[in-house]
């Protein structure tokens, strides 16, 4: 059995000395626009005015051009699009060149640290209905132009994947028609094949073949999970929980068989739903006075939330969301999963937690075996703007924040060079999720929590102003 310091040393991680005072507010960098906002178009440049080139050299955004865009240009190709270069500048003035196309089905306000993002919503009325216009034009799209021959060249040759296929097929060719019928007759409208990836550079078609060729076998996955289990590392738990874990993992290996990115952004949209869940019923006990002691506890699944918030915007940089059939499937999985957990909580904190810890260290087990089966290849590409924003940039309250069994007075301030890089640091996190779900399961989160620590702090900073007046404006600021 190893312990999880053991682990964190055994992946090369360090701890930084670390004089944290009371948490400050994470105010989020300057957004990143997209030079051409549609969906699946490459991220072609970021845009910003003059004005802002002061600020953007001192919190760490991007090389400060003369004119309007503040991009680094490398005389790289034959046209001004191969030309440039996306630079991330972190606190200490490296420059890290980052991933300069966005291959997701997403970009723009739906990208983080994009422009656009983090703005007021509208109705859900008009939320819902544009998001049915652009997702049934898409299905179209899927299915005139057969976007699902992609799927029959990774799956396994097993019976029930030949079985899917010969349906899929089936259903494909009768939908097809029916499409085709329709828009004949005026009913809807002509559909157009996407262009997008056609225009991309060289250099970004590049990167896209290999972010394609990436693999994961999935038995050996299992087998590191197995050896895991036999070090005494295991997860004990109901076998309903366990069949019901098994189960979710089983249908993964099948659907995503030899599509590691599109598994990935699968698994980090439904990972995201338990954090909720568990807010939202905190909340809840809070709100009907059943409960008042979470707050602290809300906060640190908060910080997790983001957290893999964060890891789905890369897979989705990647890729991971380009076929419409990966997002109905993982969307409406994800919505069923949030009430799923939210009875299991209901019915046992424990359980659910539980429930998170196995499906958290499934995480760690894959992520580790794919990037010891594509480490090579992963060194060799960039890292997406969205993971070099959230692991080198500024105020890192909420990232420190997850993190509850790191040693007091010390952090972790990974690396973000390359996409070997990124997926190293999303295992680890992966690994910090689950020991946070142990101790949640345990009942042993208490001592773990930052907010007693800095009530103290914020008591100490009062006393230092030496002052005897409750009414101090200053030191109620403090507090």
């Amino acid at each position: 059995m190893i312990t999880l310091s053991q682990y964190r040393a055994s992946a090369g991680r360090v701890q930084v000395p670390c004089h944290r005072s009371r948490p400050r507010v994470r105010t989020l960098p300057r957004p990143f626009v997209s030079g051409d906002t549609a969906p699946r178009k490459p991220l072609l440049g970021v845009q910003a005015t003059r004005e802002h080139a002061e600020l953007e050299s001192s919190t760490g955004l991007v090389q400060q051009r003369t004119d309007e865009q503040t991009l680094e240009l490398k005389n790289e190709g034959s046209t001004e699009k191969e030309k440039q270069e996306i630079a991330f500048i972190d606190d200490d003035g490296n420059r890290i060149p980052v991933m300069a196309a966005d291959y997701g089905f997403r970009s723009g306000s739906g990208r983080l640290y994009q422009d656009g993002y983090g703005s007021v919503p509208s109705s859900a009325t008009a939320l819902a209905l544009g998001n049915f216009k652009k997702e049934f034009m898409e299905l179209r799209k899927s299915v005139r132009f057969n976007e699902y021959k992609e799927l029959s060249s990774t799956m396994d040759p097993n019976p029930l994947s030949k079985a899917a296929l010969v349906v899929g097929s089936a259903l494909q060719s009768t939908l097809t028609k029916a499409d085709s019928w329709l828009e004949g007759r005026g009913v809807l409208g002509k559909v157009e094949q996407d262009t997008a990836r056609a225009s991309l550079t060289p250099k970004e078609r590049k990167v896209l073949e290999k972010l394609q060729a990436l693999r994961l076998d999935d038995r050996r996955v299992i087998a590191r999970e197995h050896k895991r289990e036999k070090e005494g590392r295991g997860v004990k738990a109901p076998w309903l929980i366990k069949g019901s874990y098994v189960f979710l993992c089983w249908v993964l290996d099948i659907l995503y068989a030899n599509r590691p990115i599109q598994r990935f952004w699968v698994l980090e949209t439904v990972a995201r739903m338990p954090y909720f869940a568990y807010i939202s019923m905190l909340h809840l006990y809070e709100s009907l006075g059943w409960w008042r002691a979470g707050a602290e506890l809300r906060r640190i699944h908060f910080a997790e939330e983001w957290n893999e918030l964060h890891h789905l915007q890369i897979m989705e940089t990647l890729g991971g969301d380009h076929l419409w059939i990966d997002r109905f499937f993982a969307e409406h999985a994800a919505v069923f999963y949030y009430w799923v957990i939210i009875l299991m909580f209901f019915a046992s904190p424990s359980a659910a937690y539980v429930f998170s810890e196995l499906v958290e260290n499934h995480a760690v087990d894959t992520y580790s075996e794919f990037l010891e089966e594509n480490k090579e290849v992963l060194q060799g590409i960039p890292p997406p703007l969205v993971a070099v924003t959230y692991y080198k940039s500024g105020d890192l309250y909420l990232f420190d924040a997850l993190h509850t069994e790191w040693e007091s007075g010390s952090i972790r301030r990974p690396e973000c060079n390359n996409l070997y890089d990124v997926f190293v640091n999303i295992r680890d996190d992966e690994l910090e999720h689950v020991a946070t779900m142990k101790a949640c399961a345990e009942n042993t989160i208490k001592p773990k929590m930052d907010g007693p620590k800095g009530l103290e702090e914020a008591k100490d900073q009062v006393t230092k102003l030496g002052t005897s007046n409750v009414n101090n404006k200053e030191a109620q600021e403090v507090i």
